[in-house]
C-alpha cells in the first residue's frame, strides 16, 4: 500500500514537479499533511528538504537539456559563435596592422 510520502514523491517525479514549485509551496503542502496527521513534524522537515533538493536537481537537469537543445539548434542554423567572432576580430586587427605598416 502506498504511503502519502510515496504518492508525493511520485507526483514530483512526473514532469517538472518540484522544479517549478517553490519551497514555500512545498512547506505549505507538507504542513497540511502534518495537520491531517499523515506525517509527523519530524518527517515533514526531512520531506521538505528532500523535495526541495530533488526540485533543484530536476531544475538543473531541465536547464542543461534546454541549453543543449538551444546549442544544437544554433549549430544547425550555422550562426557564428563568440569564438568565431573573436577569431575574425583578431584577423581583422592583424590585417589592419599589416596595412598600416605598408
Amino acid at each position: 500500500m502506498s504511503t502519502i510520502r510515496d504518492m508525493v514523491n511520485k507526483a514530483f517525479s512526473f514532469g517538472l514537479g518540484a522544479a517549478i514549485v517553490s519551497k514555500e509551496q512545498i512547506e505549505k503542502y507538507v504542513d497540511e499533511m502534518v495537520k491531517r496527521g499523515e506525517v509527523s513534524e519530524q518527517e515533514s522537515k526531512q520531506m521538505v528538504d528532500d523535495l526541495v533538493v530533488r526540485g533543484e536537481q530536476r531544475q538543473k537537469e531541465i536547464e542543461q537539456q534546454i541549453n543543449m537543445k538551444v546549442k544544437l539548434r544554433l549549430q544547425e542554423m550555422d550562426i557564428a559563435t563568440k569564438e568565431d567572432i573573436a577569431r575574425l576580430e583578431q584577423r581583422i586587427a592583424a590585417l589592419e596592422l599589416k596595412q598600416h605598416q605598408e
